[in-house]
């Protein structure tokens, strides 16, 4: 196997990155590689769909697989090999309909359908060892002693970038909104991978694209939150236990909370959030089930601790699974594109399973003193007290704004977010989203004016909100993003993190911090590139960032 798709990758070797039976996220060899095969089953998918949708009879149902097949190849997403196996098999008879498609209306049209190579006329190996032969052709560094580190690094980032992308449309979709515009991007990207791109100019110009088009699908992905729940209203969370039988969701499905809460209603089950699951409190139509009880725990990567310790069944939505231990693998299940070998799966939405897991633990057998955080500061909340943010910032009460947030993780060197927000000055706002605000979400930051100094947007799956404001910021003050007393402090780990910094490159946003380390798959060349065309600046220290941050002209 070879994989340097996250920020954990090994780093110990020259060549940074993931080569042996079993990856730092404890993938192993076999689904590796299969994830890697899935990937070009897919691109041929993609070569047939984008001719497809060109003549007018595009296959949404392709890309829905699509979307989900790419999902899966996220980090921490989904471990089991059987899983892959079979989703080979289905993406070779997706392909095949696709193509048929594309054939008959091609020659309806009068036009010679194209002959396309590669990936689009790949046929599955019968068996897990044939699988593997033909995996071991098309992984990562395929033609890296011809193309060079730069164009692997490229691609990588491409790929990489176009994962995230798909995850996002992904959860847009399970919340019933899709977009043709999407679908024949995210074709166009994979189409563009299948032909083993050299030229630099492309792959940068193919990321833009893609920072571009993700800026649509977080768009897309913001309609389907709001307009399934409604707009996050600044809302108190309890963030400690509550006496009695007890369900903890994690990961970032809301659709998957909603209908658990739903099943739940009348079922004495207490149900908490964990990692991305915490803005769920804030949108009206989660909160309102009065079940909702509270959030436990923090980031996904304190998960086995955490999970061990919690008394009752645990969901694991879309993402961010860790290897489950002994002492909850009996209580704990998955659902969407998460799996695991040996967990249970929930693939129709009937949690009855999960509910009778709940029923059979202890649940918890006290209350404690309460202790709440303030979450729900999506841009309607925000931008509905703009006149008194612009106020405050007209009149120097506010100084300068930091976005902190991302993905957390378990390297060493994160303390770097928690020291920049509690080091930020009295004057200054805090604006995060994303895991890493676990870090530093229950310090009491205080307030300007009635304004929180502290400003928690969201999931990850929110950054959008942290550009309509900003945009919305630049506006009000008439000047370009860069000019706005902001400086973004990015932490990132995997994927989806990917996509959103390609949005932001693509929007032209300069001086971005970006850490704990840069991804292994941008080579030292890359890492210039990146610094000089778009003012990327990796993290130096947090009391030299914050004097940097305010002392800096606009860009």
């Amino acid at each position: 196997m070879f994989c340097y798709q996250c920020e954990q990758t090994d780093r110990s070797n020259i060549d940074s990155g993931c080569a042996s039976a079993k990856g730092m996220c404890g993938k192993d060899a076999t689904t590796s590689d299969l994830q890697d095969l899935l990937i070009h089953g897919i691109e041929g998918i993609a070569q047939y769909a984008k001719r497809a949708r060109a003549l007018n009879v595009p296959d949404n149902a392709a890309g829905e697989f699509m979307l989900y097949g790419m999902f899966t190849t996220l980090t921490n997403v989904n471990f089991n090999a059987t899983r892959f196996s079979t989703l080979l098999q289905e993406a070779a008879l997706v392909r095949d309909r696709v193509k048929t498609g594309y054939i008959t209306a091609a020659l309806a049209a009068g036009q010679i359908p194209e002959e396309l190579t590669g990936s689009a006329v790949w046929q599955p190996a019968a068996d897990l060892e044939g699988l593997l032969k033909q995996a071991a052709e098309v992984g990562i560094n395929a033609g890296l002693e011809v193309v060079g580190p730069d164009i692997i690094g490229l691609r990588s980032l491409v790929l990489y970038g176009l994962k995230g992308v798909c995850a996002y449309a992904h959860h847009a979709y399970a919340l019933g909104r899709e977009s043709a515009t999407v679908y024949a991007g995210i074709e166009e990207a994979l189409d563009f991978l299948s032909s083993a791109p050299t030229d630099v100019d492309a792959l940068l110009n193919q990321s833009m694209a893609l920072g571009t088009l993700n800026l649509e699908v977080m768009a897309l992905l913001d309609e389907a939150n709001t307009g399934s729940f409604g707009a996050q209203q600044p809302t108190q969370v309890l963030v400690t236990p509550t006496m009695g039988k007890a369900i903890l969701v994690s990961g970032h499905d809301l659709g998957d909370l909603a209908a658990l809460l739903e099943q739940t209603k009348d079922a004495g089950v207490n149900i908490y959030t964990h990692g991305e699951m915490l803005p769920a409190h804030a949108y009206p139509k989660l909160k309102a089930y009065p079940h909702l009880v509270g959030n436990y725990g923090g980031a996904w990567q304190d998960q086995q601790k955490e999970f061990s310790e919690f008394p009752g069944a645990i969901l694991m939505t879309s993402n961010c699974i860790i290897e489950p231990q002994p002492q909850y693998r009996q209580r704990i299940f998955t659902a969407g594109p998460v799996g695991w070998p040996g967990v249970r799966h929930i693939s129709d939405k009937n949690f009855t399973p999960l509910i009778q897991a709940a029923k059979a633990s202890p649940g918890f057998k006290d209350n404690v003193i309460e202790k709440t955080i303030t979450i729900g500061f999506g841009h309607d909340a925000v931008l509905s007290v703009a006149d008194k943010v612009i106020a405050a910032v007209k009149s120097g009460a506010i100084r300068h704004f930091f976005l902190v947030g991302g993905c957390d993780g378990a390297a060493s060197g994160r303390n770097y977010y928690t020291d920049f927000a509690e080091q930020a000055p009295q004057d200054t706002v805090i604006m995060t989203l994303g895991c890493a605000k676990y870090r530093f979400n229950q310090h009491d930051f205080g307030d300007i004016g009635g304004i929180p100094r502290l400003l928690d947007l969201g999931q990850c799956n929110d950054s959008y909100s942290a550009i309509k404001i900003a945009t919305a910021l630049a506006g009000a003050f008439e000047c370009g993003v860069n000019e706005l007393p902001l400086s973004l402090v990015i932490s990132w780990f995997e994927q989806k993190a990917a996509a959103v910094l390609l949005t932001l490159l693509a929007l032209g946003v300069r001086n971005i911090r970006l850490g704990p380390t840069l991804p292994a798959f941008l080579t030292p060349n890359l890492v210039q590139v990146m610094v000089d065309k778009f003012g990327l600046l990796p993290n130096t220290t947090a009391q030299a960032d914050i004097e940097a941050s305010l002392s800096r002209k606009a860009a």
